[in-house]
C-alpha cells in the first residue's frame, strides 16, 4: 500500500498544473491603463511607484502595479518580460510576496542607460542585487522555483537554457501572492508586457521524503 501511495506522488511530478487564466487573476495598486488579450497582459505602469522598504534610502515605497494569484506549497512560476524602459530604475519583472514587509521581485531594470538583471529581497527592509548586461535585449524569461523555506530566481534569454541569479529566504508554509509587477520611480511611466505567465504545483519536498523513507 505504501508503495502504492508513493508511486502516485511520484506521478505529481509529471504533471502540470497551468496558473490561472490571467482574466481570473487581481490587482494591487491597479495601474490607469491596461489589457488582457490573447493570453497576455500589457500595462502602462503608474508613473512615480515603487517598491522599496528602508535601507540606503530612508523611506517606504508600495505603491507599483502587481498583478497577483495566491499560491500555497511549492511551486515553479515563470513569465517572459518586455518592456519600453525609458528613465532610470524602469523595471518590470516577477513578484512573490507574502505582505508589506516580506517580498521579492526579480526582473529586468533600466539604471544609467543600461540594462540590468535585478532582484529584491525584502525581509522589513530591502537589499538589491543586479547582473549588468553588455547589450539591450529585446525581451527576458524569469523563473521563481519555491522549495521549502528558500526561493531560486532564474533567468533566461530563450525559455530553454535558464541561469540562476539568486537564491533567497522566503518563509514556508505559507500562501503567497505570485504574479507581475512593474515600477517607475522617477519616470513618468512606460509600456511593458507580460507573456506566458505560468505556475505549476511542485510535490511538497518533504512529504516526498517521508513517503520514501517509509515505504515498505
Amino acid at each position: 500500500m505504501m508503495k502504492k501511495i508513493l508511486l502516485g506522488a511520484m506521478l505529481l511530478i509529471t504533471q502540470s498544473l497551468a496558473a490561472q487564466t490571467l482574466e481570473k487573476m487581481q490587482w494591487f495598486n491597479e495601474p490607469a491603463q491596461w489589457k488582457i488579450e490573447n493570453n497576455s497582459l500589457s500595462m502602462f505602469v503608474t508613473p512615480q511607484s515603487d517598491y522599496w522598504r528602508v535601507s540606503h534610502y530612508g523611506f517606504t515605497v508600495d505603491d507599483a502595479p502587481f498583478y497577483y494569484s495566491l499560491y500555497g506549497g511549492e511551486f515553479e512560476a515563470k513569465v517572459k518580460i518586455t518592456g519600453e524602459y525609458k528613465e532610470r530604475f524602469d523595471q518590470a519583472g516577477m513578484m512573490l510576496r507574502i505582505n508589506h514587509e516580506n517580498w521579492i521581485k526579480a526582473g529586468i531594470e533600466f539604471v544609467d542607460g543600461k540594462y540590468n538583471l535585478s532582484v529584491v529581497v525584502t525581509h522589513k527592509t530591502s537589499d538589491w542585487s543586479v547582473i549588468t548586461l553588455d547589450k539591450p535585449v529585446p525581451a527576458i524569461w524569469i523563473k521563481a522555483v519555491r522549495r521549502l523555506d528558500a526561493v531560486e530566481i532564474f533567468y533566461s534569454f530563450d525559455d530553454k537554457n535558464y541561469v540562476m541569479m539568486r537564491n533567497a529566504w522566503l518563509q514556508d508554509n505559507i500562501p503567497v501572492q505570485v504574479g507581475v509587477m512593474g515600477a517607475c520611480p522617477d519616470g513618468q511611466g512606460f509600456s511593458v508586457k507580460f507573456e506566458h505567465f505560468k505556475v505549476k504545483h511542485l510535490p511538497d519536498q518533504r512529504r516526498l521524503e517521508w513517503l520514501k523513507k517509509n515505504a515498505e
